[in-house]
């Protein structure tokens, strides 16, 4: 069976390297690990910390067989599009699903995936948020009332772990949800050197500081000497599009639900600073991720019509042998793309600008436009 994971390596840890050695002491040496790998954005609103090639790179060199990247328009999504995008991808792949959560439990999760799904919810829920409670608060207190624990979505990976559950019932997936225990804080500020949080290493790579030891050997000398991107590197270029935008554009960006957009309107042409706007924009009903995915939609022209269209290619950024095997067994339909490829749809015109733009994150010096017509697949023989 091959088994797929929806990630985004940001970066590449030991903590996703134990994954992978799960997955194989699990279903054997033979089972086929592919990836769904974040481009060069990621899900948080931020430009990824290094470039998607590199990540992909140091993935296939510490298990992965295969990497395809999952498009921008669903790394920036919601915790539910992003799942429903991974899952949508992979479902062609895979006949399994591993994914880490601070309860491993299976029929829980499968529980509350059914019961966010069923005609009870819906109107739960919009009770709670008139009361003007946060989206994740209502929804933990919508489940509540239905006699589940709301306790299970506290917690980042639970929350991903569901919606990708979701997505399987949802789209009908042939993939079977496989959850494993995710040790240590998603959000630890401070690197464990067993099971580092992708935070903590990325505000240790800002610092300057040496990240190898809480790296598999292999992913430390890919990313050695690597290129940073942060989003502070980027911020007048960030700024010069939000104080250019004209209101129409700001109606249509995605996430602007409930006069949301209005506000970040208002916000950009009275703040001085990124972390200014997306703190003014904040409050107890809007998450701070909601904001950053907003602001980086902004930048990358990314409309609320563009983030809900369905995806139609989807790129291959590394493989080995046996990855090559599975891509070729299904890649006959077109809707896999090499890295660097022209495709005949709009989006790839979008992908250029993009690609393009991330290179103004870089810090130091910008990257140069025009790299992403020059991607090759990497191929580890």
């Amino acid at each position: 069976m091959n088994v797929g994971i929806v990630c985004e390596y940001n970066p590449f840890h030991r903590g996703h390297w134990k994954q992978m050695n799960t997955i194989r002491e699990k279903f054997g040496a033979e089972t086929g690990i592919i990836c769904a790998m974040s481009g060069n954005y990621v899900q948080r609103g931020h430009p990824a910390v290094f470039d998607k090639t590199l990540r992909a790179e140091a993935a296939l060199r510490c298990g992965a067989d295969l990497v395809v990247e999952l498009p921008v328009t669903a790394a920036l999504s919601s915790a539910e599009g992003f799942a429903s995008g991974g899952v949508a991808v992979l479902s062609r792949l895979c006949g399994g699903l591993c994914f880490g959560a601070e309860t491993a439990d299976l029929s829980l999760l499968q529980n509350t995936a059914q019961a966010l799904l069923s005609g009870d919810f819906p109107p739960l829920l919009r009770r709670e948020l008139d009361k003007g409670r946060s989206f994740p608060a209502a929804r933990q207190a919508a489940l509540e009332e239905m006699g589940l624990s709301g306790e299970i979505l506290g917690s980042p990976n639970n929350i991903l772990a569901v919606e990708y559950c979701k997505a399987i019932l949802r789209q009908h997936s042939p993939m079977k949800p496989l959850p494993i225990f995710r040790a240590g804080s998603y959000h630890a500020e401070k690197a464990d050197p067993e099971n580092p949080s992708a935070t903590s290493l990325r505000l240790l790579l800002q610092d300057g500081s040496d990240i190898s030891e809480y790296l598999p050997e292999a992913a430390g000398q890919v990313f050695a000497g690597a290129p940073i991107h942060t989003l502070r590197a980027g911020e007048r270029a960030v700024l010069g599009r939000l104080r250019t935008m004209t209101d129409a554009e700001f109606e249509a960006l995605p996430f602007g639900s409930e006069g949301l957009w209005r506000k970040l309107m208002h916000e950009s042409r009275k703040q001085a600073t990124v972390e200014d706007i997306a703190a003014a924009v904040k409050s107890k009903r809007y998450t701070r991720s909601r904001i950053d995915r907003m602001i980086l939609c902004a930048f990358l022209g990314i409309t609320d019509e563009m983030l809900n269209m369905e995806i139609p290619y989807v790129r291959v950024l590394a493989f080995n042998g046996r990855g090559r095997v599975i891509l070729n067994s299904v890649k006959k339909d077109g809707f896999f793309v090499n890295a660097g490829q022209a495709a005949a749809y709009p989006l790839w015109e979008m992908e250029q600008k993009w690609e393009d733009l991330y290179g103004l994150f870089q810090t130091g010096i910008p990257g140069q436009p025009g790299a992403a017509k020059n991607n090759r697949v990497f191929y580890l023989h």
